[in-house]
């Protein structure tokens, strides 16, 4: 029994990836309203009766996809977290790792979901509180990353200006290719913080 029971449990987790992975995609591709459950299906190479079986609505496909890439890409910012360099630089690689998480693909599906549940009560209900949990492990990530103390006055809301700056460069990269102009950006605010968080821990 066990000889079997393995091998379609690995199947299954296949499949529910090829899901995911298809509707995030196709969010970043066509937007909200231009992803089907069909579509996914159609995209993924899985029957649509498979699909249904695991997300019977779009609306818990679409958050599920998001968690699972919000969660690959946590993976993946912890890797490039390790690789950051220390001394004088470290700022603004740190900058640079968030720049890069908030121009990625999971920014964009997220995106497409935080329009939609504006107006979508029962899709609000299950993205808000995905949101916040990611919205306080970045904010705890840059933190550490930072070496930010925040019961010093000011320190927490300079470190929520800088993801609030970071989110607000992604969201402008999703209309047009704003890397140069980002770079600028992050390269002064590089500076900003070194020289608050300096004098703040003096």
């Amino acid at each position: 029994m066990s000889t079997t029971r393995v091998p379609q449990e690995e199947r299954t987790r296949v499949m529910r990836a090829r899901l995911l992975e298809a509707t995030v995609e196709l969010l970043v591709e066509r937007g909200f309203g231009g992803t089907s459950t069909t579509l996914v299906s159609e995209r993924a190479g899985v029957s649509r009766g498979a699909q249904l079986h695991h997300f019977p609505t779009k609306n818990a496909l679409v958050v599920a996809a998001v968690e699972h890439l919000t969660e690959v890409r946590g993976a993946e910012l912890a890797r490039a977290a390790e690789a950051l360099p220390v001394g004088e630089r470290r700022t603004r690689a740190v900058l640079q790792m968030l720049g890069d998480h908030f121009t990625s693909p999971v920014f964009t599906a997220a995106l497409e979901l935080w329009v939609a549940a504006r107006t979508d009560a029962a899709l609000l209900e299950a993205v808000a509180p995905l949101e916040q949990r990611v919205g306080r492990e970045v904010h705890r990530l840059t933190v550490e990353l930072l070496g930010a103390d925040e019961s010093l006055p000011g320190v927490r809301e300079l470190v929520q200006g800088t993801l609030d700056l970071v989110r607000g460069l992604g969201l402008a990269n999703t209309i047009t290719d704003d890397a140069r102009r980002r770079e600028r950006i992050l390269d002064q605010w590089a500076e900003v913080l070194d020289t608050a968080l300096t004098w703040e821990n003096a």
